[in-house]
């Protein structure tokens, strides 16, 4: 996968492999673009997760609000995640998949957990495990590399974009319209949040 559609066609490929037979078509949309931005963020922070982690033992019981000292240790991102988790480590037990998200998504600094919310993903999440599929799912997410360093900030958005438009046009909807707000795309390719400038879209 070279190129941002490459990408968008792999993510695609999961939508159709997985929730065929389980998710209407025009459901695939609100399955898959969260897991979208979620693996685009675990990459952002993996370099400097278990710092954050340690960061966060080290204060949680001492400081108030140890936000400040959380970032810091996020390398300067405006965001971060508490948990041990990542989508990568919850491949790791699949027989506590629904526990452990859970535990990763609370484990997320307070804007990026207001984000998620928009997404409903507690409902996904559900029906995802009642049909025997998140773990799939989110092992299938683990292959691809989301880094910016391999996807720069245009090609992200590139990719969002494509994914919206095609799961737009199986519910008639106009790009964008449903599925979630910009600040989404925002959050995925600010060059501040994503700790690097090279192509950040005006």
């Amino acid at each position: 996968m070279n190129n941002f559609q490459d990408k968008a066609n792999f993510i695609w490929q999961v939508a159709d492999d997985i929730l065929r037979g389980t998710f209407k078509q025009h459901e695939y949309g609100d399955v898959i673009l969260p897991f979208v931005v979620l693996r685009r963020l675990d990459c952002v922070l993996e370099e400097h997760k278990d710092a954050v982690i340690a960061t966060n033992n080290k204060f949680k019981d001492v400081l108030p609000d140890p936000a400040q000292v959380l970032l810091h240790a996020a390398n300067g991102l405006n965001f971060y995640n508490t948990s041990y988790y990542d989508l990568r480590r919850l491949d790791q037990d699949a027989g506590n998949v629904e526990l452990n998200f859970n535990n990763y998504i609370n484990g997320f600094s307070a804007n990026v957990r207001e984000m998620i919310e928009n997404f409903q993903i507690d409902k996904i999440v559900t029906k995802l495990v009642k049909n025997d599929l998140m773990f799939m799912l989110v092992a299938k997410f683990t292959e691809i590399d989301l880094h910016p360093d391999v996807v720069a900030n245009h090609e992200m958005g590139y990719i969002f974009e494509e994914l919206l438009r095609r799961f737009s046009e199986m519910s008639n909807e106009t790009a964008g319209e449903h599925y979630t707000p910009r600040e989404v795309i925002r959050l995925m390719v600010n060059s501040t949040l994503c700790g690097t400038s090279s192509g950040t879209p005006g």
